[in-house]
């Protein structure tokens, strides 16, 4: 279970890699890319798998306001990157707000998880 933990953290932390990647590569362009809302499903994903997993392991005493909060915050910046996609798909510009809370609310996100012990 630990090694299947693990393999799911590194996920996680490509997934925030993404979206704040992506979020900082175009700053003074603000936009969405495709890959931030990939990043966005795959924090979801390996979030939700985590929760479920962390009960099983031993040594561990899950903090669920934490998660809970994370969890909300990664709901809104996969919806984010959702809306954000699709107007650059259609070629519709992307405001400053949306790109910059996809990124932004990533990165507050990823503050939660180092920060708040």
């Amino acid at each position: 279970m630990t090694i299947l933990f693990n393999i799911l953290v590194f996920l996680h932390v490509v997934g925030a890699a993404m979206i704040v990647g992506y979020w900082i590569a175009t700053m003074r362009t603000p936009t969405v890319h495709p890959r931030q809302r990939d990043g966005a499903f795959l924090q979801l994903l390996t979030g939700i798998a985590m929760m479920g997993i962390l009960p099983f392991l031993p040594d561990k005493d899950p903090n669920y306001a934490k998660l809970g909060i994370k969890f909300v915050i990664a709901i809104v910046v996969a919806v984010l990157a959702i809306i954000g996609t699709r107007k650059v798909k259609k070629g519709e510009p992307v405001s400053t707000g949306l790109a910059h809370g996809v990124g932004g609310l990533a990165l507050v996100n990823i503050a939660i998880a180092t920060i708040w012990q």
